[in-house]
């Protein structure tokens, strides 16, 4: 479970899901504006949406959370900050109040 204190930010812009943790890192730096040592979750998607990754700093190094769908495709809202409800919502493919499912 995500303590509600946890700040949890959605890259918008799609990423090549090689990136790696310094790669993702960046990235949060770069098109979020946010520092990636802070303890936040960031959400990171590919362009056709069917993968996800979520970085977080964990005290003492980097967790890294990769979610492949086969069939869906993610629907991710428009808010580039969003709550840990919405973030267990979009890991189990539920319609988000702003995203949309998309049938592969």
């Amino acid at each position: 479970m995500i303590p509600s204190t946890t700040r949890i930010f959605v890259c918008l812009e799609p990423q090549d899901m090689r990136r790696g943790f310094d790669g993702l890192a960046l990235a949060a730096q770069e098109q979020l504006g946010e520092d990636p040592l802070s303890g936040a979750l960031f959400i990171f998607c590919n362009k056709r949406k069917n993968r996800l990754k979520v970085l977080w700093f964990d005290r003492n190094g980097y967790c890294l959370l990769y979610k492949r769908l086969h069939r869906w495709r993610f629907a991710l809202p428009e808010d580039r900050s969003i709550s840990a409800q919405t973030l267990a919502l979009i890991l189990r493919g539920v319609e988000t109040s702003r995203g949309h499912q998309i049938r592969g």
